[in-house]
């Protein structure tokens, strides 16, 4: 329930309309494409029961969308977002009532969250406003909301370092602005903050990462700061008149460096100039991708969908060049320093369409990827799988190669062959061919174990992304090799059950096996037997042979998505049913697609179509997705699927043609070249493929294509 306060509607409407309107017109003018995003869409809880799979256990909110609302540049150190709740993912859950701060880093994975601010006005002894949805805004590079309990109007904006505050307070007295620091999503150890003079602070947040240094500038002067325990209040001179503003830039580096940071980046500029600053690079950005035809709705959600998959990784290098390595070392560099991806969830397709998008930015992500590997002596991955592998050679192989690529490959060669590096259980898999799970008597959800099954399939397909690297390079032996081991999913396939199974050390079959079950990691990772058991995008024919054939395959594949889910097994982040398939997390991903190996691109194209028209932009509202975004990657998979082009094996330099939902797409390529794809009919069963005119053998297209322009057309029936 919302809770609603009697202010002054009409001294809101008109600050907002003020806000909206000034120094902006011109550009907002020329909104095209900035105007479909809705960074709302994955901020509202996913409840029903049907979608789920089953009922929420009483407390529980599903881990569905955690995205931020706030303003952002692409990758950017910046992300600055109402915080309504802390430990919550991306910090912003729509159905809460009450804003505690405005946080300027986020993610979506319950850490980030840093540098909490908040204009108080008369304040109680807790902090935190109450505020609604008709009184909050969004674009992107821009967001904005009134605080009913402080009768304050909030517009933020932000550059790729600073953030950019402007607090419109009713009332011109008591106006403070709160620096609570105590706060993050991941614990805080230490904090400081100090005046740098009568219109700026400076100081620090530590976290485990390391510190976050910030340095804010106001427009007004500061009267006296108050440091507590936890927190630091300034109060606002009554001299000045007008809205406050506080320019803050951060740095993971040092004060100094975010005082230099600010400078550069703002400066004398003006809220105004700001925003519109942030509108034109989002809409440049949008703009490299232009689609006619689909609803209204299919709009919103694909670019809102591209908007969320170029938000991360984020950049971590100051403008002067200088970042904190992984060793906590102030190193000095030619390149951007970026986080590391989350590589296991993102090189499925959102590295992918980074990579098309903006080149340079994957360029500089691979860079600091090695960065972090020459100190560590492996290529870092994230979660589960080494799939940095997939993840470099996908962007080498479709041209991004100014990094030094030997060094980088032997990094990953150690990280595919040597033990206590990113590949656990790295001896296993090449002794055995497999990695086993222990024998446990009545495993449940969260039984530990080492997630063999998915490990070994992630590890067969790593293999054969490093081989594609090896061959470029000409190191024929490790291609040989890998390419051998790249076989070993075959090794957790039991034929006598058409599933992926663990095993025990000695090589039995793990018993008893349930196939509808989900393990966070006891044979599988988040997943269960049916979510795992189509997974090998290298070898798809060999997949098939496996199960007996297209008739077996296509039968098994069937069931799939229409054995019913059984609404008592209930594991967070394995959520949203279409039968067993689970499009509410990654594992199976790749799974809709799968009918094209066995010439039915038409059941394929049906389930694309269900997901595409069911399972984002979802309830009450439409605000809503049908799993957690994970940096990008659920909004890529609908990038893709509605262009009609998808990475089905992210290493490999093609795309497998699908149905687009648009009658037209024109794509500009990083180097300036059009690639347009055409769908005439109104059907949605794939009758023929054209590439330039000429008919197509098979289902993939060349990336051959984004280097040299063209156009596809898709035939339907």
């Amino acid at each position: 329930m919302k809770h609603k306060h009697k202010h002054s509607f009409m001294v809101w409407l008109v600050a907002l309309l003020a806000t909206i309107s000034a120094g902006t017109a011109n550009s907002q003018s020329n909104t095209h494409y900035t105007k479909y995003v809705n960074p709302f869409i994955g901020t509202a809880p996913l409840t029903d029961p049907k979608i789920l799979g089953y009922e929420l256990p009483k407390g529980w909110r599903s881990w569905a969308g955690l995205v931020f609302p706030g303003s952002s540049l692409p990758n950017a150190m910046v992300q600055l977002s109402p915080i309504t709740e802390y430990g919550s993912g991306a910090g912003y859950e729509y159905e809460d009532n009450i804003i505690y701060g405005f946080t300027h880093t986020n993610k979506g994975h319950w850490n980030l969250c840093n540098i909490p601010l908040l204009p108080v006005s008369n304040p109680g002894e807790k902090f935190g406003s109450h505020f609604s949805h008709q009184k909050e805004s969004a674009a992107p590079g821009f967001y904005q909301v009134y605080l009913d309990d402080y009768k304050v109007n909030v517009s933020l904006t932000s550059t790729l370092r600073c953030g950019y505050h402007r607090y419109e307070y009713e009332q011109p007295n008591d106006r403070q602005i709160l620096f609570d620091l105590a706060k993050a999503n991941n614990k805080v150890s230490s904090w400081t903050i100090e005046q740098d003079s009568n219109r700026a602070v400076q100081g620090y947040q530590e976290v485990g990462e390391g510190k976050i240094y910030f340095y804010a500038t106001l427009n007004s002067d500061i009267s006296r700061i108050d440091k507590q325990s936890t927190y630091a209040m300034l109060h606002i001179g009554d001299n000045s008149k007008g809205p406050v503003e506080v320019k803050i830039a951060l740095s993971f580096v040092s004060t100094a460096n975010a005082k230099e940071n600010l400078a550069k980046e703002i400066g004398n500029q003006s809220f105004e100039a700001v925003r519109a600053a942030a509108h034109d690079t989002w809409e440049s950005t949008l703009s490299k991708i232009q689609v006619k035809g689909g609803t209204e709705k299919e709009r919103q959600l694909f670019y809102s969908s591209l908007y969320r998959s170029l938000l991360w990784p984020v950049l971590r290098s100051d403008v002067n060049g200088e970042y904190t390595d992984t060793k906590h070392q102030v190193i000095k560099a030619d390149f951007q320093y970026y986080t590391v991806p989350s590589l296991w969830d993102t090189y499925r397709n959102k590295d992918v369409l980074l990579g098309l998008i903006s080149p340079q930015v994957t360029l500089d992500v691979i860079k600091s990827m090695k960065d972090i590997g020459d100190k560590t002596g492996f290529i870092p991955t994230f979660f589960h799988g080494d799939h940095a592998a997939s993840s470099i050679t996908g962007a080498y192989l479709r041209g991004i190669d100014n990094f030094d690529v030997r060094g980088t490959y032997q990094l990953l060669l150690k990280n595919a062959n040597v033990a206590g590096g990113t590949r656990p259980f790295i001896t296993e898999y090449i002794q055995k061919g497999y990695i086993s799970d222990p024998d446990v008597k009545n495993p449940h959800v969260e039984t530990k174990g080492k997630a063999g099954v998915s490990k070994t399939l992630e590890y067969a397909y790593d293999d054969y992304s490093l081989a594609q690297l090896a061959q470029r390079l000409g190191d024929t032996a490790n291609y040989r090799i890998l390419m051998a081991r790249s076989k070993n999913y075959r090794n957790v396939f039991d034929r006598s059950i058409r599933f992926m199974r663990g095993r025990l050390d000695n090589g039995d079959w793990i018993t008893p096996f349930n196939p509808q079950y989900p393990y966070y990691e006891y044979m599988f990772r988040e997943a269960n037997a049916w979510q795992v058991s189509f997974y090998a995008p290298h070898d798809m024919k060999g997949l098939v042979d496996l199960y007996g054939g297209p008739k077996p395959f296509e039968a098994k594949l069937d069931s799939l998505f229409t054995v019913p889910w059984n609404p008592s097994y209930i594991a967070r982040n394995v959520e949203t049913m279409v039968g067993q398939y689970c499009h509410g997390n990654q594992p199976d991903h790749e799974a809709p697609f799968a009918y094209y190996f066995i010439n039915k691109p038409e059941k394929s194209q049906k389930m694309i179509d269900y997901i595409l028209g069911h399972l984002y932009g979802i309830g009450d509202d439409g605000l809503a997705l049908c799993g957690m975004d994970d940096a990008g990657e659920m909004s890529s998979w609908y990038v893709f699927s509605a262009l009609g082009l998808y990475p089905f094996s992210a290493t490999d330099p093609n795309y497998l043609v699908t149905v687009p939902v648009f009658d037209e797409v024109s794509w500009t390529t990083s180097n300036g070249k059009q690639l347009t794809i055409r769908k005439p009919g109104a059907g949605r069963n794939l009758k023929a493929i054209k590439v330039n005119g000429k008919a197509l053998k098979g289902y993939f297209v060349s990336h051959d294509l984004f280097k040299q322009g063209g156009t596809i057309e898709v035939l339907t029936k």
